[in-house]
């Protein structure tokens, strides 16, 4: 392994892996009264474990998906990634420091692409 691939395992590792298990396990704080910890708590003391577990799963592959983007908006991770035609694109400066809001925002990525469930916390917001 490269010097280069090192510094990128660390970074992806702190910036993205760990800064999601922090956030998930904030959410399951007692205190904690954010939506999707109460929509956590609400589960646990309600669902089978099968049915909680299908209720963690999108929003914990969600939050990490929201790290990885808020680390490349922030320039924490330069990425660039070539589209299927070839064009390579800069995340960081094309993404305009707003990757994370297009993914995670009410009609963003999520809503556009997904195939699978997720919920939409600030769906209540959506302006008329």
């Amino acid at each position: 392994m490269t010097p280069e691939i090192e510094d990128f395992a660390k970074r992806l590792i702190e910036l993205v892996r760990d800064a999601s298990i922090q956030s998930n396990d904030r959410a399951l704080l007692p205190t904690a009264r954010y939506a999707l910890a109460k929509r956590w708590a609400k589960a646990a003391s309600e669902e089978a474990p099968d049915d909680f577990a299908r209720v963690l799963i999108p929003d914990i592959v969600d939050d990490t998906i929201f790290y990885l983007l808020h680390a490349i908006d922030e320039g924490s991770l330069r990425l660039a990634y070539t589209t299927s035609n070839g064009t390579v694109v800069d995340l960081t400066t094309q993404g305009l420091g707003e990757l994370a809001g297009w993914f995670a925002g009410s009609d963003g990525w999520l809503a556009m692409y997904s195939k699978e469930r997720f919920v939409d916390d600030f769906s209540d917001l959506r302006g008329e």
